[in-house]
């Protein structure tokens, strides 16, 4: 098995690799690896499961049908106002502490938006 999927793999014997006159042609690294190898991949293991695979049955339990209507309802339409009605769909700076002060003064923005409009206080 080989990252879930049923596999055969073959690997050349050294004392075959060594002497071989195509062994520059037939590997990658000649001066690195010892022998040929070869992997042909013939389908998924049966009962593996992928992340995706058990996201899948989670969402589509009641439970999750339930968090998603939630997750719906009160963090999708943030992202959903600042990148459609404010048009901020990318980041202007480079690196890690940039790009999150700029989201931070993103999410700001809208906060203080709703403040505004919806008044302070209730």
């Amino acid at each position: 098995m080989f990252n879930g999927y049923l596999a055969i793999k073959f690997q050349g014997a050294k004392q075959d690799c060594q002497p071989c006159a195509l062994r520059a042609q037939c590997l990658r690294t000649p001066e690195k690896t010892a022998t040929r190898q070869v992997t042909f991949i013939l389908g998924r293991a049966p009962g593996f499961e992928t992340h995706t695979d058990r996201m899948k049955v989670k969402i589509d339990s009641a439970k999750g049908k339930e968090m998603i209507t939630r997750r719906f309802a009160t963090v999708e339409p943030v992202f959903g106002n600042i990148r459609g009605n404010k048009r901020l769909d990318r980041f202007t700076l480079r690196g890690r502490s940039k790009v999150d002060g700029q989201w931070k003064l993103y999410c700001l923005m809208h906060n203080i938006e709703k403040l505004a409009h919806h008044g302070y206080g209730i």
